[in-house]
């Protein structure tokens, strides 16, 4: 008696065909002559499944345009404020449910992408400074909101960080992403990054809930005299700015015992700045450690990113925001099609479709199409 097959829940061509679709819907890249949509996305999705360049995937690949033509569609894409808006829909319009409509746990952080050299007028304005990480101090930098809900962590807003922007700009462009989910803030994490009068009396005044990490200053006073006792305990703070004036708010102050770990011993304060969080003082560390997640976020997408090394500050937000939609799709498809609705909740096989094997499908699915070079030969026939 013959065993009747077993159909695939998902196959490489039908994994590469969501991905160009939601590509092709959402975002609107003119093209002409050989180059028409589907093959520039799928050169694109090619480059960022093998983290190549465009240039070296055009001569990997056979039937495709040059690197040179593939630039000169991309590089039609010169509002920034524009491209913006259309990965933000992009990233939003393959969601797995119930993330709109609802009150959802969100984190918000800078990614920094080192930057080398001397910035060209055109970059200028893009080349964000910080402290000096990887032998700069000039970075490529792109803020994000990431949703915390389990099996369901996506990256929902994208902006590119202006030299010129102040933190609340860059918030309020994100925050300005969302009115299309109808989405609440049920609680904000935010890194020690955002730490300043101005945050938190822009979130205090828009009432939206959040948790940041207290920095320590001062040898005595300042916020270092909050890290005394033996017991964890709430107080509450100003902290004083000479530009801003001062801003009072909750602190809730952690006292951890290092019990050996890594050769310490005594205790281990940990302070919090804290609005509307409904949460006892003990919860407050592992609640925090949630914001982790969005770190995952940008190894993950940085496993899909695109190498170039072009100037085109336009160009490179396209190839970061590539990188997110990718994450963002694997979350979907393993959501929709590599899970089982169960009672207490959707059991997710995780380990059948990582995000490198989604990688892989895109990337195999392409090559039966386009197959790879498999000879070289030397200009006008010379033996």
């Amino acid at each position: 008696m013959n065993t009747p097959a077993i159909a695939p829940i998902l196959t490489d061509e039908e994994t590469l065909d969501e991905v160009i679709e939601c590509l092709v819907k959402h975002l609107p890249i003119e093209t002409q002559g050989a180059c028409d949509q589907r093959t520039l996305f799928e050169i694109l999705i090619h480059a960022a499944s093998h983290i190549d360049s465009i240039e070296n995937t055009c001569k990997t690949l056979q039937n495709t345009p040059c690197g040179n033509d593939i630039r000169y569609h991309l590089e039609k894409y010169n509002d920034m404020q524009g491209l913006e808006f259309h990965l933000n829909r992009a990233l939003q319009g393959r969601m797995p449910p119930r993330l709109v409509n609802r009150q959802q746990c969100v984190a918000t952080d800078f990614n920094l992408l080192p930057y080398y050299g001397h910035p060209t007028p055109e970059e200028e304005p893009y080349i964000y400074r910080s402290q000096a990480k990887d032998g700069t101090c000039s970075f490529y930098a792109y803020a994000t909101l990431y949703v915390m809900r389990k099996n369901k962590r996506v990256t929902i807003a994208l902006t590119a960080v202006r030299a010129y922007d102040t933190t609340i700009a860059v918030l309020t462009r994100l925050f300005d992403q969302l009115s299309p989910l109808h989405l609440k803030i049920k609680r904000l994490y935010l890194d020690r990054g955002y730490f300043c009068v101005p945050v938190i009396r822009w979130l205090q005044a828009l009432e939206i809930p959040f948790e940041m990490p207290v920095i320590s200053r001062g040898k005595q006073g300042g916020t270092r005299q909050l890290l005394k006792g033996g017991k964890s305990y709430r107080t509450t703070y100003t902290l004083q700015s000479q530009l801003y004036g001062g801003v009072t708010f909750d602190v809730w102050v952690v006292c951890l015992y290092h019990q050996g770990e890594r050769g310490k011993h005594g205790i281990r304060y940990l302070a919090y700045a804290v609005y509307k969080i409904q949460l006892g003082l003990r919860s407050i560390h592992h609640d925090y450690r949630k914001r982790f997640g969005i770190e995952t976020s940008y190894r993950l997408k940085n496993q899909c990113r695109i190498r170039t090394t072009t100037k085109n500050p336009v160009t490179r937000l396209l190839y970061v925001g590539i990188a997110f939609i990718l994450t963002d799709l694997w979350v979907y498809l393993t959501w929709t099609y590599i899970s089982e609705p169960r009672k207490g909740g959707r059991l997710v096989f995780h380990d059948l479709f990582g995000l490198k094997r989604m990688l892989a499908f895109l990337s195999q699915a392409i090559e039966r199409r386009r197959p790879p070079v498999t000879a070289v030969f030397l200009p006008g026939g010379r033996e």
